[in-house]
Formats: structure tokens, C-alpha cells, sequence
């Protein structure tokens, strides 16, 4: 299992704890007869969506540290309970296909690592606020 996939579990993305979302609603076909059948909505898998921003804010009002998760890798990663370090925020970066540029700059990695890290958790199913992404 991979470090993001840590993140993830961590978060309770892709498990049961994750509230189910339901599939949007489709808007009914106006231009068939009103005699014929209407058609099958097509499946829809459901995403579960995840609160991340309430797990980490709670987390955070828990810890005895003044974390800013919001702009920082490293306080997002500690609130997590995982390595911080160096190496392990470098693995990260690699897993999540960083830059090789930005690789070479700790702070610029970080800044990236951030942004991906959020940009990954919200297409895997956590509610992420769009200012968090941008």
C-alpha cells in the first residue's frame, strides 16, 4: 500500500465510515412519445463523500500543537499521525508524480505536495472546500 493510500484509509476514504452520495437525478426525456416507455436510468456508482475538512479541524482542536493543515503539508501529515520527515514527504512527492523541478526545493515541494495532496483526496471522495484547491 502506497502513502497516499495511507491518507486515504487514514481519512476513511473507501471505507464504510464514508456517507454515500446520491446519484444525480436525470431530466426526463421531453421529446419521446408520451406513449412509449421510458428508459432505464443508467447505473450510477455512488461516490462516498468524506468530511475532511471536520476530521482535520477536529483533530486539530485535539492536539496539543498549533497545526495549520490548511497550508501545510507537514501539519496536515502530523494531524494524520504519519511521518512528516523529509524522506517521507519525498516519497509522497514521487508517488504523486511531483515535478522533478520542484523536487530539488523543499518549500516549492511542499507547496505541490499540499495542493496534490488535497486535489488527490477530493477526487477520491473527500469534500474538500474549492479555496483549498486553487
Amino acid at each position: 500500500m502506497g502513502f497516499f493510500s495511507n491518507i486515504l484509509e487514514k481519512l476513511g476514504i473507501g471505507s464504510a465510515n464514508a456517507a454515500p452520495v446520491p446519484a444525480p437525478e436525470l431530466a426526463p426525456d421531453l421529446a419521446a412519445a408520451p406513449t412509449a416507455a421510458a428508459p432505464a436510468a443508467p447505473v450510477v456508482n455512488a461516490i462516498a463523500m468524506v468530511d475532511v475538512v471536520a476530521q482535520l479541524e477536529q483533530r486539530a482542536a485535539a492536539n496539543p500543537q498549533k497545526l495549520n493543515w490548511r497550508t501545510s503539508i507537514v501539519d496536515l501529515l502530523k494531524l494524520l499521525d504519519m511521518d512528516s520527515s523529509l524522506a517521507a514527504r519525498k516519497a509522497l512527492a514521487e508517488e504523486l508524480h511531483c515535478p522533478v523541478d520542484k523536487m530539488a526545493d523543499s518549500a516549492q515541494m511542499n507547496m505541490w505536495l499540499h495542493k496534490n495532496v488535497l486535489g488527490h483526496i477530493a477526487a477520491n471522495g473527500g469534500n474538500v472546500p474549492r479555496e483549498l484547491l486553487d
